[in-house]
């Protein structure tokens, strides 16, 4: 009977390893397509035909190339959140908090999009993350429980943290998906930039600058 056991744990644990090696073959076969083609230009037979999988296979992960789009989306934000741990655990005033988190997001941007950059491929695998998922969520959450103990004390108690951690984010997204189509991609530039624009405001507010 033991050995019965251990056998079926076995056999459970090997068939928990394939499912997972084939749904990280299909995120990897689209990154490469989105990459390719372009999201909206892809298609499902494209995923399918760039991975060694059946062409049923596919749909016993997913249901559609909008799902593995989100997967893909939902994984690039996992990803991120230890880069914003460390921004917290590195910064001890509002204003470097600020400039390092916009560094720690156009630099992972850039790292997420290496890959096509450097083949020249004429999309961006995932050009930021999407706001409206569950992980995405949290990481707004995050950043606006940051936000809200650098302004402890700094500003008046009116001012809505709301707004400002949708300024914040909303500044990163659109100034690094900008960012992704120059060349030469310029995180110090997108970084300044992004930095001086969203401080300066702050100050309009009664916000303190370093001196």
């Amino acid at each position: 009977m033991a050995d019965t056991i251990t056998k079926q744990g076995a056999g459970d644990g090997k068939r928990a390893q394939a499912k997972a090696a084939n749904r990280q073959e299909i995120l990897e076969a689209a990154r490469r397509v989105f990459a390719r083609l372009g999201v909206e230009s892809a298609t499902v037979r494209d995923i399918i035909r760039e991975t060694s999988l059946a062409a049923g296979t596919f749909y016993n992960y997913f249901k559609s190339k909008e799902e593995v789009f989100q997967a893909l989306a939902d994984e690039s934000t996992i990803r991120f959140r230890p880069r914003l741990a460390d921004v917290r655990a590195q910064s001890f005033d509002f204003e470097t908090y600020i400039r390092t988190a916009y560094r720690a997001y156009f630099e992972f941007l850039r790292d997420e999009n290496e890959p096509a950059i450097e083949s020249g491929a004429p999309h961006m695998t995932l050009i930021g993350v999407r706001i409206d998922t569950p992980e995405m969520a949290t990481v707004v959450e995050e950043i606006r429980a940051d936000l809200e103990k650098f302004l402890s004390g700094e500003v008046s108690e009116a001012l809505d943290t709301e707004y400002i951690t949708a300024a914040a984010v909303g500044i990163a997204r659109e100034l690094g998906d900008y960012m992704l189509k120059r060349r030469p991609l310029d995180v110090d530039g997108a970084t300044q930039f992004a930095s001086t624009l969203f401080l300066k405001g702050m100050a309009s507010f009664g916000m303190p600058r370093k001196t």
